[in-house]
């Protein structure tokens, strides 16, 4: 198999998180450990794991007070997808907006989850470039 890259959010409720990003984002769910899931948007795979207050590097971005990743979702709608994280309790951080870059327009704007962590949604302009 070819090396993969996914990630891991760390979230002070495992199940409450589950239930957001499949009514938010549409996220599938892979399997469901309780306090661990595998989930999946449009193929791509991401974990939730529930913090564990034995572990400090196993904190929330809520818990902790800082979040240093930016999770990308790219998608032809980001318009829609930002506009339904919001009203399922996101936080808009930029609306959606196009930006000039070497390869032409690319939409883009982002949100905070409830859980801490800064999404970035926007058009698979960038992903154009690997395809």
């Amino acid at each position: 198999m070819e090396p993969v890259i996914s990630v891991m959010l760390i979230v002070p409720d495992a199940g409450a998180a589950v239930a957001w990003y499949k009514t938010a984002l549409g996220a599938t769910v892979l399997w469901n450990l309780g306090g661990v899931a595998g989930l999946e948007i449009g193929g791509a795979a991401f974990f939730l794991h529930e913090a564990n207050p034995q572990n400090p590097t196993e904190t929330s971005p809520g818990d902790a007070g800082v979040t240093t990743t930016r999770v990308e979702l790219f998608t032809d709608d980001p318009d829609g997808v930002l506009e339904r994280a919001v009203a399922a309790g996101a936080l808009e951080d930029v609306r959606i907006e196009d930006h000039q870059v070497p390869w032409g327009t690319h939409r883009q704007g982002g949100f905070t989850d409830p859980f801490g962590h800064r999404w970035s949604v926007g058009d698979p302009s960038p992903m154009s470039r690997y395809t």
